[in-house]
């Protein structure tokens, strides 16, 4: 190759996956959880499962790699979000900030087919896996944005007519994330992509995916919340960890998201936080 060729796209070869069968006691969890399958779906999450653990040599998608541990910590974790997204009316968008490696977003774009998920990642190579996992698997209600949160949650689009078209702030109906970072942190890369109230209506959910923290790190939050204009609603214990969810009462300022990096170097509110859920 030349000096200056460009890259060849990195392929991950994904259509040699084949599916892993979900433990019993997946299924039991997952039964307790209330969750139902359509024919399928249990292949498929498979399958996905098998193409991360399978590309995991090349992007670095994750420190677990015993199929049976996937199955709880990956996909079990994921699906954790389906009750709170379950109200939201068919063709809802979703928005799963920090994606990585499809977490949660490709297992519950598999699990909630009437909704539609955009999955966010700025790391080209865990970009490049998550394009070729949808394609690897079908799925129409699923697309990629490679983009830090930052820019993303300052994009407004462009102007037309009376309004905007395009953009990602304030453009979602719900936002979801996992292991990205500390809740002061996490709300303000998360809160600027969801719906602002409007016409007596309420805002946008967040669900973020936690761990044992979880409580402290709301306590330390509290200051962020009130600056970004978002409200803690509930936290749900899980099998696999805690579901904190938040939702939007006002507009977010303007100034939120700030630039590249700021939100993790001086968290707002300076709180002191440390870091996500160590998955």
């Amino acid at each position: 190759m030349a000096p200056n060729a460009p890259r060849p796209p990195l392929d991950f070869q994904l259509a040699r996956a084949q599916p892993l069968a979900p433990p019993a006691e997946f299924m039991e969890q997952a039964g307790a959880l209330g969750l139902e399958f359509e024919p399928g779906d249990t292949d498929r999450l498979g399958r996905f499962l098998a193409m991360l653990l399978a590309a995991n040599e090349l992007a670095n998608l994750t420190a677990i790699t015993d199929p049976a541990k996937g199955w709880e910590r990956h996909i079990l974790d994921s699906l954790t979000l389906v009750a709170v997204l379950a109200e939201l009316p068919e063709g809802a968008s979703v928005i799963d900030v920090g994606s990585g490696g499809g977490l949660p977003g490709i297992p519950l774009a598999i699990a909630c087919p009437s909704l539609q998920f955009t999955l966010l990642e700025p790391t080209g190579k865990k970009a490049a896996f998550l394009h070729q996992a949808i394609v690897a698997l079908g799925l129409q209600n699923c697309r990629v944005l490679q983009a830090r949160a930052e820019a993303a949650g300052q994009d407004r689009g462009v102007k037309s007519g009376a309004g905007r078209e395009g953009g990602h702030r304030e453009r979602y109906d719900a936002v979801v994330s996992r292991a990205v970072g500390p809740i002061p942190v996490l709300a303000e890369l998360t809160v600027p992509f969801a719906k602002a109230p409007a016409g007596g209506g309420p805002g946008g959910l967040i669900a973020l995916i936690k761990g044992q923290r979880a409580a402290a790190e709301l306590e330390e939050a509290a200051p962020a919340l009130r600056m970004l204009r978002a409200v803690h609603e509930t936290t749900m214990e899980t099998p696999t960890g805690r579901v904190v969810v938040l939702s939007k009462v006002g507009p977010t300022p303007r100034d939120y998201p700030r630039r590249d990096g700021e939100p993790s170097r001086a968290p707002l509110g300076a709180g002191s936080a440390s870091g996500g859920n160590g998955r």
